[in-house]
C-alpha cells in the first residue's frame, strides 16, 4: 500500500485516531481530516456541551496527527451538513417521524462529500473509525460485514452506502474489540486512549430536542390532543415533536395503568395512546431501498431485520417489492416500529441492504 493515499476522517476520538495509526502501520500514505460542520453561531453552544466536531475535536485530532507524523487538515462541510442532516432531521420530526441523523450524515457527509473531496486531492480511499468491515463478495458486489464485536457493531447506520463509496472505503477498526483499540492507543502514546465515547446526537449534545427544533424553525411546539385508537380525546400533549412510537415515560398524563404512544398523526396534530399490545406490529412498509450485498430483494426472501440501532433483529419474509417500496412480515410481532427509522436486512453477518420505515401494520 506504499503508493495508496487514504484520507482518515478524524473526529478527535480514540477510534478514528487508531484507524489512522493502523493504516499508517500497513503502509498507506495517511492524511487526517476533521470535518467542520457547525454554523459559526452554534460553535459556543456545542463546545460548552461537549459536542463533537467542534474546536476541541479539531485540536484533539491535530494533536493525534502530530503524534503519528501525518498531515492534518480541517475541511468545511457546514452547508451540506445543514441541508442533508439538520434540515432533514427537523422536517422528519414535523412529519411525526423519528429520524436517524447519523445515517443521513454517514451517507451524504462522511461519505459522499468527504469522499468526493478526498478523491479530488488525489486520495484513493477514505477511512473511518466505525466498528464494521467491508468485503467484496463472490458476485462482485461490496458489502458491509458485522464487526468482530457485537456490542459496538455499527453496521446498522451504514446500510445506505453505495457500491462506489464502499469500493473506496477502508474500515480497519472493525477487526478489533473496543478494549483492543484503547490498548493500542495507550501503547502508542495517544492521549485520547481513555477519552469517553460521545453518546448523544452530535448537534444536540444537551439532548434538548425541544429547544433545538424551536430554534431551527423559529416556531413553538403546537399542543394537541392525546386520543385513543378510536379518536376519543384523552388529554392534551405538548406537540408531536416531543413523542415517538413506543414511548411510555414523559407523556405528562396518567391513567393509573401504563400507556404508550402507538401512533402520531401530524395531519390532525394527534398523538394516539394505547396499551402495550398496541405498540406491536406484524409487518412494516419501508421506502428508499438501498441494496448492498444483493442487487435486489425478492418476494418470499427470508432475512434478518433490525428496526433500530440496538435491536438484536428477528427473521422476516418479504411480502412485496415495488416502486422503491418493500413490505415485510415479521416471524414474531415487532415492538415500536417507528416511521423515520431504518429497517436493515442481514444474512450470514452481511448487510443485504435496508430502507426507511414509513409505517407499521398491525
Amino acid at each position: 500500500m506504499k503508493n495508496k493515499k487514504v484520507v482518515v476522517g478524524m473526529s478527535g476520538g480514540v477510534d478514528s485516531s487508531v484507524a489512522a495509526y493502523l493504516l499508517k502501520k500497513e503502509g498507506y500514505d495517511v492524511i487526517g481530516v476533521t470535518m467542520e460542520i457547525w454554523k459559526k453561531d452554534a460553535t459556543e453552544v456545542v463546545e460548552n456541551e461537549g459536542g463533537c466536531c467542534g474546536i476541541t475535536a479539531v485540536d484533539d485530532a491535530r494533536r493525534v496527527a502530530q503524534k503519528l507524523g501525518i498531515p492534518h487538515y480541517v475541511m468545511n462541510f457546514r452547508d451540506i451538513f445543514q441541508e442533508k442532516v439538520i434540515d432533514y432531521f427537523v422536517k422528519e420530526y414535523q412529519l411525526g417521524h423519528t429520524p436517524n441523523p447519523c445515517i443521513a450524515c454517514n451517507r451524504y457527509v462522511k461519505w459522499e462529500a468527504l469522499l468526493q473531496r478526498s478523491l479530488e486531492i488525489g486520495a484513493d480511499y477514505i477511512a473511518t473509525g466505525h466498528y464494521a468491515r467491508i468485503a467484496q463478495l463472490e458476485n462482485g458486489r461490496y458489502a458491509i460485514q458485522n464487526s468482530v464485536t457485537a456490542r459496538k457493531d455499527q453496521t446498522y447506520a451504514l446500510y445506505n452506502l453505495t457500491q462506489w463509496q464502499l469500493e473506496h472505503t477502508l474500515m480497519p477498526v472493525g477487526a478489533y474489540h473496543k478494549e483492543e483499540i484503547r490498548k493500542i492507543a495507550a501503547r502508542e502514546g495517544l492521549f485520547v486512549a481513555n477519552k469517553p465515547d460521545s453518546q448523544e446526537i452530535c448537534f444536540i449534545p444537551d439532548n434538548n430536542y425541544k429547544r433545538f427544533l424551536e430554534e431551527e424553525t423559529g416556531k413553538k411546539s403546537v399542543p394537541g390532543n392525546f386520543v385513543d385508537a378510536s379518536g376519543k380525546v384523552l388529554g392534551q400533549h405538548k406537540g408531536i415533536t416531543h413523542y415517538t412510537i413506543g414511548q411510555r415515560k414523559g407523556l405528562g398524563i396518567a391513567f393509573g395503568h401504563p400507556v404508550f404512544v402507538s401512533e402520531i398523526r401530524p395531519e390532525s396534530n394527534e398523538v394516539v395512546l394505547g396499551n402495550s399490545e398496541e405498540v406491536f406490529f406484524d409487518r412494516l412498509i419501508a421506502t428508499d431501498i438501498n441494496c448492498m450485498a444483493a442487487d435486489k430483494f425478492t418476494v418470499g426472501q427470508r432475512m434478518l431485520a433490525k428496526i433500530r440501532y440496538a435491536d438484536l433483529g428477528q427473521m422476516c419474509t418479504v411480502e412485496d417489492v415495488r416502486d422503491d417500496q418493500i413490505t415485510i412480515a415479521f416471524d414474531q410481532k415487532a415492538r415500536a416500529v417507528t416511521p423515520g427509522q431504518a429497517v436493515v436486512f442481514y444474512e450470514d453477518g452481511y448487510v443485504l441492504g435496508g430502507a426507511t420505515i414509513q409505517k407499521g401494520i398491525k
